[in-house]
């Protein structure tokens, strides 16, 4: 047996109280093949990090399932009439977690002043919290009194409130912070509270009893604890789900991908009487990005690319149908400004075959398209379409590390990417095209720069009314699009998969994981 697992059950058996001893409980198990580093929210910037802090912290305001901005420790807010001050009006029922530190070991009470420290502790150049950039609209923030807390903005911006709703705003305690080890003994306001965790191994989170929030009269959360395991392999963890030791498993993997669902995307008939298969629009949209540089591909090349390969085959056989075509722009469905008036590009071998013909590219000169092992299948199958055209594309497959890297800092002339909306507002992903991102100091890695897209953008920053906001987006994408800076591949799609006796668990577009709804039926107790 593993010796950090021996070390494991040995702590956890010693930490249990009488009642979690009991294993009849209520707990939900799942699996992060990606692992995660720490607890800490201020540094929660990848997905399997977000959604453990989503179970242990709380914000002045929440996300609900359509992506609305809902209360949360802020029970109200006002905002004054140039947009700029953002009054929260805290709600008076809650506590930190119970730690030993606080007074008789009870979670304390939690007051403006502690979102004060939070926010400035995001900020704080010696933390170097990812999550910073948040509060970069900020102009200053200050506790009223006990319960109201004001922020006031430098500039209008209408996502200001989806970007309060990050899990790095989330309160945290000082004096527990202060005393160190915080990323790996965090206290938080959430539904659920840290108990153990051995890394790499195991990390469990327990019932916060004193947890604020209810749901038709019931007291949150239903669940008694959290079982987090870190099976790096996904097929042994996919196993796993199947034998039932897990009871959720998140989008899917080309190791079970036949075997779990049909190539039109349904749950395999073998499987429905004990799993079942939910999913929505994930607010993720894979692309090829052009670097719009004086040495960038034509326009015409950049475009006989876009019209040059089947997207709708492509999805259909590499990704059994997970996905919608991207023919419509970089925002991406479930985004209010989605707009299918927006034209991009169908496949359309005639007109990509003329636009290579009437270019000045030479047919055998290469073109270098970078990417990962998890999407080479696509830039394959890209790369035998556009063959077809007479282009030379050779693919350069990194480790995903570096290829992050080399994306970030604009080290690729073509490549593949892909955008997961922070928050959701179109905002999100044209800040992508705006000049004054170049990187490395901002994400247009691509170096677009157009006059006309930049004015459209700082109008839409100051536009009040969505309708006439979502305008301006549909505009701005569409110059993306006659550009061609980039390939728009498909809009992905969140998948999850749930053993029969899960109840009233909800899918998102941010594909965030939300548990504290969540409860399972037929357990004996």
């Amino acid at each position: 047996m593993n010796h950090k697992l021996i070390i494991f059950l040995f702590i956890f058996f010693l930490s249990c109280n009488k009642r979690y001893d009991n294993e009849n409980l209520s707990i939900f198990k799942y699996n992060e093949s990606s692992g995660v580093y720490t607890l800490d929210p201020a540094f929660s910037k990848d997905q399997a990090t977000v959604n453990i802090a989503n179970q242990i912290f709380n914000g002045l305001v929440q996300l609900d399932n359509n992506q609305n901005v809902t209360p949360s420790i802020s029970k109200k807010w006002n905002i004054s009439d140039d947009n700029l001050s953002y009054t929260f009006n805290l709600r008076s029922d809650v506590y930190f977690h119970d730690h030993p530190l606080f007074p008789f070991g009870k979670g304390r009470k939690v007051v403006a002043s502690d979102f004060v420290y939070s926010l400035n502790r995001l900020i704080d150049i010696k933390i170097a919290s990812p999550g910073a950039w948040v509060l970069s609209n900020v102009d200053t923030f200050y506790a009223v009194n006990d319960s109201i807390f004001t922020i006031k903005i430098k500039k209008p911006f209408p996502g200001f409130l989806s970007l309060l709703a990050m899990k790095y705003c989330s309160v945290v305690p000082k004096e527990i912070v202060e005393r160190g080890n915080f990323h790996n003994h965090p206290v938080g306001t959430g539904p659920f509270k840290f108990q153990l965790w051995v890394n790499g191994v195991k990390l469990v989170l327990r019932k916060n009893n004193n947890y604020f929030e209810s749901y038709n009269g019931e007291k949150l959360p239903f669940l008694d604890a959290i079982s987090i395991t870190f099976i790096k392999d996904k097929q042994s963890a996919f196993l796993q789900f199947i034998k039932g030791n897990l009871d959720y498993l998140s989008g899917i993997d080309p190791s079970y991908k036949d075997e779990l669902i049909t190539n039109t995307g349904l749950l395999n008939e073998k499987y429905s009487s004990q799993i079942k298969l939910i999913s929505s629009p994930y607010l993720n949209t894979e692309y090829l990005g052009f670097l719009m540089n004086k040495d960038s591909l034509p326009i015409e090349i950049r475009k006989a690319i876009n019209y040059g390969f089947s997207r709708t085959e492509m999805i259909k056989y590499l990704r059994n149908s997970i996905g919608t075509p991207a023919t419509n722009g970089i925002i991406p469905p479930g985004i209010p400004s989605y707009n299918t008036d927006v034209k991009g590009y169908d496949y359309d071998l005639k007109k990509a075959k003329l636009l290579v013909q009437n270019s000045d590219f030479k047919k055998n000169k290469t073109i270098l398209l970078s990417t990962t092992s998890s999407y080479l299948d696509l830039c394959e199958y890209i790369q035998s379409s556009l063959n077809n055209l007479g282009l030379n594309i050779v693919i350069e497959v990194n480790p995903p590390s570096t290829h992050r890297q080399m994306v970030a800092t604009s080290n690729l002339s073509f490549f593949r990417g892909s955008w997961i909306a922070d928050y959701p507002d179109g905002e999100n992903y044209l800040s992508l095209f705006y000049s004054e991102n170049f990187t490395p100091t901002g994400p247009n890695y691509t170096h677009f720069s157009n006059k006309e897209f930049d004015t459209l953008y700082q109008a839409a920053l100051s536009e009040e009314k969505d309708s006439l906001r979502y305008q301006i987006y549909n505009k701005m994408d569409q110059i993306i699009l006659n550009h061609a800076v980039i390939v728009p591949l498909y809009y992905d799609q969140v998948l999850c998969f749930l053993q029969r006796n899960v109840k009233g668990f909800k899918v998102n577009s941010l594909n965030l994981l939300e548990l504290k709804k969540v409860s399972k039926i037929n357990i004996t107790k």
